[in-house]
Formats: structure tokens, C-alpha cells, sequence
């Protein structure tokens, strides 16, 4: 299934509560916009989570949706506020207190991509960033909120696995209990977007796969987690940031000679996620 702003991979039998989520893989580079920017196409794209949804297009095959962005982080970040908007871009955007995240170029529609590199070279009308946000932003999230509602009313809970890659140094000074440097990230925003127990199974089911894991170091989670983690209610938010370098080249953005092996590692990680979702009575009873 296919709307303009996300892509919506759906099971035949929709076995599982999870639902996978990729905001940041899209790739659908309007041309207009790569005109406008002031960078090279392959620069514009160093923020971009590639291959994220390839590595979790197997989602499907275990009872669980997968819905993945279309439109480019650069473009529109859907892992923002729609309110998040940066006054140094946006013309008559009006400052709202400090938010780190805008002040930084990288609210709901960035001004900078990695390492702070300027996308345009001036100022986006407020009636251009509200055609994005509206065009984009609104339906990605709707059909979220959907998907999640659907699990809650079949399963009685819900279970948000929102996907990402970081960049291989911004774990470079990052370590584990053990003083490993972490592959993965987990981010529940320190326990407050899931339960415990969640959380304690999707970590097993990446070390049990060889990888190591940290939690919410560098990264805790955002505004996808923190908006959609209700643990409370019986929804959980759960955030995973993979080490770009353990499957591409960020230099050159493509796959590296590591990417099979790890999509099929990552195929049974999965698998163990989906099957957290399917044990609705007994988790939901906790």
C-alpha cells in the first residue's frame, strides 16, 4: 500500500501486536527540492536512516505492519513535532522557548543535515513548510496512530518498534557495562515510552543474535516515542538505532559486503519482536 507521504507493508494475517515503524528511510528526492539545496545529492542524503526499511521488510512475514516514510528526512522530519519550527528557516515561524533540536537546524523540517551542513540558502515561507507538513507529516501519522490503535483493540496492547541507524562515531565514545562500544541502541526515554519486561525481551533478542546493546545512550528517543509510548495504557514506544557500519559504507551510502549476512541476523531478531506481540493476554494482564 502506497500514500504520498509512507509506504505500508501489511501481513496476510496480522498475528502479531507490534508494529514496525521507519520515519527517517525515505528517498523520494523531489527534484525541485535537490534544485533548491545547496549540496550535492549525496551529501543531502548523510542524515538519511538508508536501508532501514530493507532491513526490516521482513516485518511483514512475522504478523507485523511495517510503515516507512517516502519522503527524505532531509525534506520533512517525520521524528519532529509538527509544531517544531525553526525561525532561522522558516519565514514568520515564531520562537518557542529553547528546543534544542530546533536550535540546532534539525526541527520538523531541517535546515541542516549531518554535521550541520546548511540545506538551503535561505528562507522557506510558512506556506511552503505547512504544505509539507500537511502533505506528509499528517498522513504518516494518522495511519500510525491507526495501526497502533488496531493492535490495542485486537491485542490489547500495542507495541511501537521505531526503527533508525546512527552514524558509526556517534557511538564512538559510547561503551556498555562491559566497555564495548554499543551496535545498538535501544531508547524507551529511560522506562518512561515502555515496561521493563518489554524492553528486557527486545534486548535479548538482539544479544541473543550477537550484537551488543545499550540503552537510551547516546540515544533515549524522540518525539515518535515519546508521543506514542503509553505504558500506562498498554502502548510501548521502543526506539533502535543500529551502527550504520556494521551493514553500508557511509561514505558512499550504499550496502557493504556485510548486508546479507546481517539482514538475515536481523531477520530472527524480528521474528523474537513479533512473537513479544503475540502473547496479547498474558502481557496485557501485567
Amino acid at each position: 500500500m502506497k500514500n504520498p507521504s509512507y509506504f505500508l507493508d501489511m501481513p496476510e494475517n496480522r498475528s502479531s501486536c507490534v508494529v514496525f515503524s521507519s520515519p527517517h528511510s525515505g528517498r523520494d528526492y523531489p527534484e525541485a527540492f535537490l534544485k533548491r539545496s545547496v549540496l550535492g545529492s549525496d551529501v543531502i542524503r548523510s542524515s538519511e536512516d538508508a536501508f532501514v526499511d530493507q532491513l526490516f521488510a521482513s516485518a511483514s512475514d512475522f504478523g507485523a505492519p511495517l510503515i516507512k516514510a517516502a519522503m527524505p528526512r532531509a525534506y520533512l522530519d517525520l521524528n519532529r513535532s509538527a509544531d517544531e519550527l525553526d525561525p532561522a528557516l522558516i519565514q514568520g515561524a515564531k520562537r518557542q522557548g529553547h528546543n534544542p533540536r530546533v536550535a540546532s537546524g534539525l526541527g520538523v523540517i531541517p535546515r541542516v543535515v549531518a554535521n550541520g551542513r546548511a540545506i538551503y540558502s535561505g528562507k522557506l515561507t510558512m506556506d511552503e513548510a505547512r504544505l509539507r507538513i500537511d502533505t506528509y507529516w499528517r498522513p504518516y501519522h494518522s495511519r500510525l496512530k491507526a495501526l497502533l490503535a488496531e493492535s490495542h483493540a485486537k491485542f490489547g496492547q500495542a507495541i511501537l518498534v521505531d526503527c533508525h541507524s546512527m552514524p558509526h562515531e556517534a557511538v564512538a565514545m559510547a561503551s556498555t557495562a562491559r566497555n564495548t562500544r554499543p551496535e545498538i541502541v535501544l531508547g524507551d526515554r529511560f522506562g518512561a515510552s515502555a515496561s521493563t519486561e518489554i524492553v528486557d525481551r527486545i534486548e535479548a533478542a538482539f544479544s541473543t543474535a550477537g550484537l551488543v546493546v545499550a540503552r537510551n545512550a547516546p540515544f533515549a528517543g524522540a518525539y515518535v516515542t515519546q508521543t506514542y509510548g503509553r505504558p500506562g495504557r498498554q502502548q510501548h514506544a521502543i526506539q533502535v538505532e543500529i551502527d550504520r557500519s556494521i551493514y553500508m559504507n557511509e561514505d558512499t551510502i550504499s550496502p557493504n559486503a556485510n548486508f546479507m549476512a546481517f539482514s538475515k541476523i536481523l531477520q530472527q531478531v524480528i521474528a523474537e519482536i513479533a512473537e513479544i506481540g503475540s502473547e496479547p493476554q498474558r502481557l496485557a494482564a501485567e
